[in-house]
């Protein structure tokens, strides 16, 4: 009986080590945040390109996730997110902050999805997919 645990809990362990790393970085204080984030998520598939990966904004944290935003050394921020798109990075904007700052849905860059709200999502993802909270 023992020997059988102990192999269950192995098995299990070894499992564990093979189940796909689950991120959320948070971002809500606008572009400089959104510039670390963008390193540090580059950083971070450099050394585990198979990490999930979800951004979540809410309020100044969409800013970078409009049309034409650019950063602080006046760069689009549009190549960027590209790129980590299409390295499988998930955007997503919350409506919330949209309504109140009364921007349209058409100006979230075509890469970003919107949610009904960033903080809930954060949480829902958390919570209920298991998800690992980063807050650059």
């Amino acid at each position: 009986m023992k020997r059988f645990a102990l192999l269950t809990l192995g098995l299990l362990f070894a499992a564990l080590s093979w189940a796909q790393v689950k991120v959320v970085y948070h971002l809500s204080e606008g572009v400089p945040q959104a510039s670390r984030a963008i390193g540090n998520i580059r950083n971070h598939l450099n050394a585990d390109p198979s990490a999930k990966i979800v951004v979540v904004t809410h309020g100044l944290g969409i800013d970078f996730l409009l049309d034409g935003a650019t950063n602080q050394m006046d760069q689009p921020f549009a190549g960027s997110i590209g790129e980590l798109a299409g390295r499988g990075v998930e955007f997503r904007v919350c409506n919330n902050t949209l309504t109140t700052r009364k921007v349209p849905k058409e100006r979230v860059v075509m890469e970003a999805s919107v949610v009904p709200s960033g903080v809930a999502e954060v949480a829902r993802l958390q919570a209920k997919e298991g998800f690992v909270y980063l807050r650059p």
